[in-house]
């Protein structure tokens, strides 16, 4: 369904980046990844093999506006054009906000909200003279709702849904959607994080722990996978979704219908 399409993902060497990177390629999108960890050059080969499509690296920190930048132009040069961007890179500090260190802050609202901002600004002048571009923000339940001691990640998740929304707007007349995708628990390494920091708080196994999770939250008592959220994101880029834009899809076991 994407064959000719090609996609930037930040975020993308694990978890949800991951799934829906996973589920581009096997449309036949071309991917450039990013992110960091061990092995990416051989889960670049990997995708690429598997999924018979051109899939590339860069490693930019998303924490710097210009490489930030940089990101979508090397893929706009590499890859021939970036069709589809997919704003997924995040990071977490969980903290009462008398009790939050400024830096972290900083940290999670650049990552989180103003990477999003950088690369959408980046991609949208080659999306505009094409008339075609989808771009997909991977936002939270956090962006509609709190929760404790999460404030820089809340604040920066409720921005994305305002940023969605207002490149949706601006684009409305135009083949260009914006839309946010708001999973709730998704066991990411971000999330098992938090389950093996609750286990150690409270004594629990790590199993114990994320039944713990989901129950507090989750009705579904079942985690979103990233390969679920993969399939979102490939609706989003069909032409379908044509006219499907400024809206925020909350695939949350039930959560926010509380």
């Amino acid at each position: 369904m994407l064959k000719g399409r090609n996609a930037v993902v930040t975020g993308s060497t694990s978890g949800i980046g991951l799934g829906i990177a996973r589920s581009l390629a096997a449309q036949g999108c071309g991917i450039m990844l990013n992110g960091f960890g061990d092995g990416i050059e051989e889960l670049r080969a990997g995708l690429e093999k598997e999924f018979g499509v051109t899939v590339l690296y860069n490693g930019a920190d998303l924490s710097k506006a210009d490489e930030c930048v940089a990101l979508v132009e090397d893929a706009q040069k590499r890859l021939g054009s970036v069709d589809i961007l997919v704003n997924n890179a995040g990071i977490q500090h969980v903290d009462p906000v008398q009790n939050f260190p400024a830096a972290r802050w900083d940290a999670v609202i650049a990552i989180n909200l103003s990477s999003a901002f950088h690369t959408i600004r980046a991609a949208l002048p080659a999306m505009q003279a094409k008339n075609w571009g989808r771009l997909i923000n991977v936002a939270s339940v956090h962006g509609q709702v709190a929760s404790i001691n999460k404030s820089a990640y809340v604040a920066a998740k409720h921005g994305i849904v305002g940023l969605t929304k207002v490149v949706a707007l601006e684009n409305a007349e135009t083949g260009i959607t914006c839309n946010a995708i708001c999973p709730g628990w998704v066991l990411t390494p971000l999330v098992q994080k938090q389950i093996d920091a609750r286990a150690e708080a409270q004594g629990l196994s790590v199993a114990d722990a994320g039944r713990d999770l989901l129950s507090e939250k989750q009705p579904s008592k079942r985690f979103t996978t990233p390969e679920q959220l993969g399939e979102l994101a490939v609706f989003l880029c069909s032409d379908a979704a044509g006219n499907m834009t400024g809206t925020n899809l909350t695939m949350d076991g039930g959560w926010t219908a509380q």
